[in-house]
């Protein structure tokens, strides 16, 4: 399925299980990894708005699928325990706007630009990799539940008084997107502080310039569901 038909069918649903939360449990933190999240969690948010239960520290999208990736070829390609590493990946979730920043990995590896541009592809692609492998017969059920569970557990870390720090899809001023994927402190509200992004090589600046128009789009299209609705 592409985002376009995912849209056509989760719109709806996200937006229907969403009212459900604002009528019912309106301080709830809501972790949403239904695709395509760069839209769902728009919706999620005018929702809330529409219904006067808004709170940005809330709702979240869960971008731990790509973190996890991201840690895992980088390790893989330069021999390191993947337990041990950390890839912040910032942006949205669904193809170029996914952006691994390779650049403030740790521990630090030098990679050439070749192998920089294949391990940013490859984390993008991910998800297509994994439908290309199960020929058609499904799609990354197991590594999103391992992610969904990951990005829980520090939601709940984060409520219990354990400040824990995640890249997560929010409302965002960081950059000219409205809602964006950076590192974030969650805490006993949720969303406690959002930190930028950081210094960036000159490869993931243009691939920071290169996502805003699809995120942006993505976004707005997420807003009209709603505010057409």
């Amino acid at each position: 399925m592409t985002r376009d038909d995912l849209f056509k069918i989760n719109a709806g649903i996200v937006r229907d299980l969403i009212t459900a939360v604002g009528q019912h449990c309106p301080g709830a933190v809501l972790n949403i990894i239904s695709n395509p999240v760069n839209s769902t969690v728009p919706i999620a948010a005018e929702q809330l708005k529409k219904m006067g239960v808004y709170d940005k520290r809330k709702v979240m999208g869960v971008t731990t699928l790509d973190v996890v990736r991201a840690k895992t070829f980088y390790a893989e390609k330069n021999g390191l325990d993947v337990a041990a590493v950390d890839v912040p990946v910032v942006g949205g979730h669904a193809g170029v706007t996914i952006l691994p920043l390779f650049s403030q990995a740790t521990p630090k590896a030098t990679m050439s630009a070749e192998v920089l541009d294949a391990l940013t592809k490859r984390t993008q692609d991910g998800g297509t990799e994994v439908v290309q492998a199960k020929a058609g017969k499904g799609s990354a059920t197991l590594s999103m539940a391992y992610a969904a569970a990951l990005f829980a557990d520090s939601c709940l870390r984060g409520l219990n008084g354990a400040p824990v720090v995640e890249c997560t899809y929010v409302e965002s001023t960081i950059t000219d997107a409205p809602y964006f994927a950076s590192k974030v402190k969650l805490s006993t509200e949720g969303v406690d502080k959002i930190h930028d992004l950081g210094p960036l090589s000159d490869y993931e600046k243009a691939g920071l310039k290169a996502m805003m128009p699809e995120l942006l789009a993505s976004i707005e299209k997420g807003v009209q569901f709603v505010k057409g609705a």
